[in-house]
């Protein structure tokens, strides 16, 4: 995936990187990199799924 940046001459190289930052952000580059770092067994998203409900459950019943 390309992210292409337009800058003006003479543009401050702060906003430049400031405007780079966000477009990053927005595109979900570092979320899609961090995915593919590390092979999960589709068994072991299951169990993460689990698990990550459980404790909403738990959260929303001990607060009443």
């Amino acid at each position: 995936m390309k992210l292409i940046l337009k800058y003006k001459k003479g543009e401050d190289i702060d906003k430049v990187l400031k405007r780079y930052r966000k477009k990053i952000d927005k595109s979900d580059l570092i979320k899609e990199v961090k995915k593919h770092q590390e092979y999960m067994k589709p068994s072991q998203k299951r169990r993460n799924n689990l698990i990550k409900a459980r404790y909403k459950q738990f959260l929303k019943y001990s607060i009443d």
